[in-house]
């Protein structure tokens, strides 16, 4: 039987388990068994795979492991600051049971999320070759090697003293304040130690798969396998790779907050290009005085806008907000309108009405984005957010930086009404907006061509699954761009 078959064990957050899944829905488009290996918590996603035509078999792992010291059900996105040893801890406890499934169904391959460094151990015990996945860009993974290597953030006076990071095809600049403290202070914990165990990780591997496509970065795609000698292939945007409707798009992740159909007659009603959409992801926080800031900013750009605002402890048990402006949504009832809660954000996006994106450059978002060709407004707060923004600023040029220079996950700020209102109307008015819109919208088209039958990302799959099989018949296949090591 050719038929390959090919596990799938994601990460334990829905911006990992969402490009995950639709790789798997990809690879069983191209004829490929496939299997998601999922926690309780994530089932739900798979199962509506399944009930919409998608041929993709699922394995459950009981989450928590008992030995954990972890509350019953939880996800990395509930995670606090103290409760992190104890979840890094609970992801190494996977790998036992995880090894039974293997022994028991030999699949061909692994793709396990880059956060799982000790998947490659595992399927090398049953000679099964690991695909790590990367939920991010070419650039924020050859940006964030080069930070490694070259410690350029040493070499100057001050943490806000600007840095150009060596040896990259584009001359990218970055402040101390923008690099982790685990990096700059050099001190060793559980995450610096799981990073570590990551780079080896990635290096032993069979090779990396990226949710990105060849002509929106073909510079750093090049240098991936050429200058660090990577094994890799770019199988994106997942998003386009994966056909739907209406309901695809607004369920993409969790249920909406917001009825879609009344989302959309909203923005139905707005001229072309005329909206602001605001959404920071599903992990990031603001303090108060920040989410006043943004709200001062869109009341003075005189814009109308989608302000999308995670529910947490910003609204009080009675019912009452505190991170609002006194008087702030009726003054803005006619030309704003905020979603508490998750967003059906392509729909958002691909409306003719949405003129800009203001983003926290999560790559997800960011291809989204790309996908509807909606220039930009960059918000990076943290992870490889900072990278992924000189993407869209300094590379491709469609969008604009709001200035943050801070990297802090929680209760984030800094950012002033004046920076916000300068930053949307940037692109909202003047020739400056109109020449980063049309070049997002090329951007749009390239994507689109990527995914078709001989297009870039599509060539590239083909290629993969052709090694896959040759590996399985015991032909050595291990190359890195194409040339055997």
């Amino acid at each position: 039987m050719n038929q390959l078959h090919v596990f799938f064990l994601p990460y334990l957050a829905y911006g990992h388990m969402i490009p995950t899944l639709e790789t798997a829905k990809l690879f069983a488009s191209r004829g490929v068994q496939t299997t998601m290996i999922v926690t309780p918590g994530f089932v739900e996603p798979v199962e509506k795979a399944r009930k919409s035509g998608f041929n993709i078999g699922i394995h459950v792992m009981k989450f928590p492991p008992e030995e954990s010291g972890l509350p019953h059900g939880i996800t990395s996105d509930q995670i606090s600051d103290d409760m992190l040893p104890k979840f890094l801890k609970s992801m190494d406890l996977l790998q036992e049971p995880l090894e039974k499934l293997l022994e028991e169904f030999r699949p061909d391959c692994l793709v396990a999320d880059v956060l799982f460094p000790w998947a490659t151990d595992a399927a090398a015990k049953f000679d099964i070759p690991r695909l790590i996945f990367h939920g991010t860009s070419f650039l924020a993974l050859c940006a964030s090697e080069h930070m490694r290597i070259y410690k350029p953030y040493k070499n100057v006076s001050s943490d806000l003293e600007e840095f150009v990071l060596p040896n990259l095809p584009h001359q990218l600049k970055f402040t101390g304040t923008q690099v982790p403290n685990f990096y700059r202070e050099e001190i060793e914990n559980e995450l610096t130690k799981l990073l570590t165990k990551i780079k080896e990780s990635e290096i032993r591997s069979y090779g990396v798969l990226f949710n990105s496509f060849y002509e929106l970065e073909p510079d750093y795609a090049d240098h991936y396998r050429k200058v660090l000698r990577r094994n890799s292939w770019h199988i994106g945007p997942l998003l386009l790779c994966n056909k739907g409707g209406e309901d695809y798009k607004a369920q993409r992740g969790k249920e909406s907050a917001i009825d879609e159909h009344e989302c959309l007659e909203w923005l139905n009603s707005k001229e072309p290009n005329s909206v602001v959409y605001i959404c920071f992801g599903s992990i990031a926080t603001f303090t108060t005085k920040q989410l006043h800031e943004i709200a001062k900013g869109l009341e003075i750009s005189s814009q109308k806008f989608i302000w999308v605002v995670r529910k947490g402890k910003n609204q009080k048990e009675d019912g009452k907000e505190n991170w609002l402006p006194e008087g702030f949504e009726e003054r803005t009832k006619d030309k704003g309108l905020i979603i508490r809660g998750w967003a059906p954000q392509l729909l958002i996006l691909e409306n003719k009405a949405t003129g800009v994106f203001v983003t926290h450059c999560g790559w997800n978002s960011m291809l989204e984005g790309v996908c509807s060709g909606v220039p930009m407004v960059t918000w990076p707060v943290f992870a490889e957010q900072f990278y992924n923004e000189k993407l869209v600023t300094d590379v491709l040029r469609i969008g604009v930086s709001v200035g943050n220079k801070q990297y802090k996950r929680k209760e984030s700020e800094g950012i002033e009404r004046e920076a916000i209102d300068m930053a949307i109307r940037r692109i909202m008015e003047g020739e400056e907006g109109s020449e980063m819109r049309s070049r997002a919208q090329e951007y749009k088209e390239k994507a689109r061509k990527a995914v078709e039958e001989d297009g870039s990302s599509y060539t590239d799959l083909s290629a993969l699954l052709e090694e896959l099989r040759a590996y399985r018949l015991g032909v050595n296949t291990t190359k890195v761009n194409n040339c055997s090591i």
